[in-house]
């Protein structure tokens, strides 16, 4: 295998296994010294990965908006589903993988989201761009419900938009605090409203 793939395989392992801990535990909580562990990479590497913890935390979050966006690309893009379908299909896959606290680092913007926004200007612009490139997404969709019909709203798409997603967020941080489903079962017919559905 080339000294390329290998770095990057490894670089990825790191990344994944931090991804995985960091849902469970934060940022903060979390020792490098403890995902190199156990990732099974040496700890003298790591510093030929990443610059600092820093550096380290905003490549984590980069790496999971990367995966993350492509996931939800993947459900938003069904041509066999009206737009309303498919947004309503994000929401669903989000109460499965992002609820509680069982979430195998798919809720790492809820877990991790307050918590390095103040800690560091690199991870909160990396979770500021992750954030608004799911809004994004979240917006297409929504144009496309009213050009197919599927949906309406009161107001502009991009504003829909915004409050679905910080419903979501929140309630997930409820969900979490309750140890309970019932936040995200409030949100999804909060949602069903919004859009008219």
């Amino acid at each position: 295998m080339p000294v390329a793939t290998r770095t990057t395989d490894t670089r990825r392992i790191i990344l994944d296994t931090a991804q995985r801990i960091m849902a469970r535990k934060g940022y903060s909580a979390v020792g490098i010294n403890e995902v190199l562990a156990e990732a099974g990479v040496p700890k003298g590497s790591f510093y030929h990965y990443f610059a600092s913890k820093d550096a380290f935390g905003e490549a984590i979050l980069r790496s999971y908006f990367a995966d993350y966006l492509m996931d939800m690309d993947r459900v938003l893009a069904r041509a066999d589903r009206s737009a309303a379908e498919r947004l309503m299909a994000y929401w669903q896959q989000w109460r499965q993988t992002q609820s509680l606290e069982e979430c195998q680092g798919k809720c790492l913007a809820v877990k991790l989201g307050a918590e390095v926004a103040d800690l560091s200007e690199t991870m909160r612009m990396a979770l500021k761009e992750g954030t608004s490139a799911v809004v994004d997404r979240i917006e297409r969709t929504i144009t496309d419900g009213l050009e197919d019909g599927s949906l309406s709203v009161d107001g502009e798409a991009r504003d829909v938009a915004e409050v679905l997603y910080d419903m979501w967020l929140g309630a997930s941080v409820m969900a979490k605090i309750h140890r309970s489903l019932a936040p995200l079962d409030t949100v999804t017919e909060a949602t069903r409203r919004l859009l008219h559905l």
